[in-house]
């Protein structure tokens, strides 16, 4: 059983619950924003956006099993404690699962036509893994995409189904600082995709995959992720100045908790050749989407 958890890969789902929470409990509840979602439909929400990202991982991992037995040889599940048939049946039960789940709160709702979002999401995944990843920066952009859907999804489900005239306005508002989070999630996971590519490039290679490493040359590719970086920092401290700059909490958040760790992985990336060094750079990314994200808890104090 320990083993199927794993393969879903649950720190990375748990991630997306969480931010999930922090939209919803966080941010849209600080703005007394008018709201659609019951705690029980919000609850069929996470549940049904976890479901489908787990199976995403699941049936990743089927088509990567030999890609994965040189790039990570000691963490292969598939084909080796779990047989490729199983996790195939896994990852149907909870693709159907997440789905279901979504249609069935679209109907709630009254927005049956969102439950396309579910399938269309899940479709994307199964297309990525079997084609789209091994095309040059295709499948990068689409899941970095569907990371940052998970942010956009909490509002489509919860605000846009409220908003009258009366109150676009001041939905309106609030919806847009979670597609500012939406987009600070794209930035990151491009990055952090763009990083794994070059810790993977030797199983990468063997697999016919054609990453932006392999392209461009493991070099090039560590020093644009280096100018991505720089470029993410300065854009969080531009954002800051221009919305933050009269809350000294939330400056002082931003500052020592998602600024300087991303300084820090400049200089990391900007020194980094081995695989070990980009291993750490993928775990310091994903911290930072992890404090990044948790300074939705600032917003309360923020509009006081």
């Amino acid at each position: 059983m320990l083993n199927y958890l794993k393969l879903t890969r649950p720190i990375n789902l748990s991630l997306i619950a969480l931010v999930q929470v922090l939209i919803k409990y966080g941010l849209f509840e600080s703005y007394h924003a008018s709201t659609a979602l019951s705690n029980f439909q919000f609850v069929l929400l996470v549940i049904a956006t976890v479901c489908i990202a787990a199976g995403g991982n699941i049936i990743n991992d089927i088509y990567d099993s030999e890609i994965d037995r040189i790039n990570k040889p000691k963490k292969v599940i598939v084909g080796k404690t779990i047989s490729e048939r199983n996790a195939s049946t896994f990852y149907v039960i909870l693709t159907t699962l997440g789905v279901g789940a979504g249609f069935y709160l679209a109907n709630t709702i009254g927005k049956p036509v969102y439950a396309t979002l579910f399938i269309g999401i899940a479709a994307l995944l199964y297309l990525y893994a079997t084609y789209l990843k091994t095309i040059l920066l295709a499948g990068t952009i689409l899941i970095s995409v569907l990371v940052a859907m998970s942010i956009i999804i909490v509002g489509l489900f919860d605000l846009v189904p409220v908003t009258i005239p009366t109150n676009q306005a001041s939905q309106w508002e609030v919806f847009k600082i979670s597609l500012v989070y939406a987009l600070f999630a794209f930035i990151l996971n491009f990055l952090r995709e763009l990083v794994k590519d070059l810790q993977d490039i030797n199983g990468d290679k063997n697999g016919g995959k054609n990453t932006l490493p392999i392209a461009i040359g493991r070099s090039r590719a560590t020093t644009l992720v280096f100018v991505l970086g720089v470029i993410t920092s300065l854009s969080v401290i531009a954002y800051m100045y221009v919305f933050l700059y009269a809350y000294t909490s939330a400056v002082l958040y931003f500052l020592f908790l998602v600024v300087a760790p991303l300084l820090f992985f400049c200089i990391k990336s900007f020194e980094a050749e081995k695989t070990k060094h980009y291993a750490f750079l993928s775990l310091l990314l994903k911290i930072i989407m992890l404090t990044g994200m948790c300074s939705i808890l600032m917003y309360p104090f923020i509009i006081l």
